[in-house]
């Protein structure tokens, strides 16, 4: 392994423009209001000092982002620090020269802040949606992860696979402002996914919705041995944690703050899949201090953050904030109080 230092630790957001209405009110806003409300979230993550924000890809009417790239350029344009990725783009059911497309020219209308996310995602809605066979779901995602790679390696390719009409001899267009547009492997419970990360030498993501962190552990370690495996000098791959979280003054707030949204979402999702209700013992259990959601006070928050890096060593933290029917001034004070409460303090903590 290289003695090469490891990239010091990021701290970001993430979201999936939820738009779902209020379990109270049986509401749901606007959805030209919601998309106001989200780049506002974006603007003061950048604000209080965080380093990245992430917009995800659903095709359900619970969810307003179907088009990242197109909502992540609306936050380049009002925003100049800050870095902007998807989480996650569904590469199997994507066009890969499209993705490519699209992240460069947001990557030059950022100045150079673009990342793609890829992963095979968590629904289905868009296989059917673009024409594919859910039987075809691996095998669609490493043929397309292969003409993404490509794609920005290399202006002109040829190339050919069984799932797209080849392409012989052609360019690409426009080419990113960034050298290599960073490219992350996303993955939920697929130890293969996270050995093909390595294996590629490409910044791993994890998301961590349910059970507890050390259950994912040894994914990040089958990912760095793929990695060494490989020749990839380790010290240097990104891992990023993905999590469902919320701050609040207290621990109490941030429980009954955060508890009617997660469960809104949980349930809903739960009646489709045929899971059990979510009650608050039940989330209450998922926010203890070595569970998977983080949530609580900015003090219990830092101590999330210092245990799962003693687990993960992570290059990254994004905490998916505003989830749900959470009303947005609730969401705006929990971005604050990542940035200026809880990052610097675990940011001192790991220089130490």
């Amino acid at each position: 392994m290289s003695s090469s230092s490891q990239p010091k630790p990021e701290f970001g957001v993430l979201t999936f423009v939820d738009h779902r209405a209020d379990p109270a009110t049986g509401r749901a806003l606007a959805p030209r209001v919601r998309m106001q409300h989200l780049i506002e979230e974006a603007e003061l993550a950048e604000q209080v000092g965080l380093d990245v924000f992430g917009v995800g890809e659903h095709h359900r009417p619970d969810f307003l982002a179907s088009a990242p790239a197109v909502v992540l350029a609306a936050i380049a344009a009002r925003t100049r620090r800050i870095r902007l990725t998807s989480a996650v783009t569904v590469l199997s059911s994507d066009d890969p020269v499209r993705v490519f497309q699209e992240f460069s020219t947001l990557d030059l209308l950022s100045n150079g802040r673009a990342e793609i996310m890829a992963g095979r995602g968590s629904f289905t809605e868009s296989f059917p949606l673009f024409g594919y066979d859910l039987a075809d779901y691996d095998r669609l995602f490493v043929e397309k992860l292969d003409l993404l790679l490509r794609l920005r390696a290399d202006e002109r390719i040829t190339w050919s696979g069984r799932f797209r009409p080849p392409i012989t001899d052609r360019g690409v267009y426009p080419r990113p402002l960034q050298q290599l547009l960073p490219v992350w492997i996303a993955v939920g419970g697929t130890p293969q996914s996270a050995a093909r990360a390595g294996t590629l030498g490409l910044p791993l993501a994890i998301a961590i919705i349910g059970g507890t962190p050390d259950r994912f552990v040894p994914f990040a370690h089958l990912y760095r041995v793929s990695a060494e495996e490989a020749g990839h000098d380790v010290a240097t791959l990104p891992v990023s944690i993905n999590s469902p979280g919320f701050v609040a003054d207290t621990s109490q707030q941030a429980g009954d703050d955060y508890f009617p949204a997660f469960a809104s979402v949980m349930n809903d999702i739960g009646r489709e899949r045929g899971w059990s209700g979510m009650g608050r013992g039940e989330f209450d259990q998922l926010s203890g201090p070595q569970a998977a959601l983080v949530v609580g006070s900015p003090q219990q928050i830092i101590d999330k953050l210092l245990y799962e890096h003693s687990l993960f060593k992570y290059t990254r933290f994004m905490m998916q904030i505003s989830l749900g029917p959470l009303p947005h001034a609730k969401a705006l004070r929990a971005i604050e109080l990542l940035g200026t409460r809880v990052v610097p303090a675990v940011r001192a903590a790991l220089a130490r």
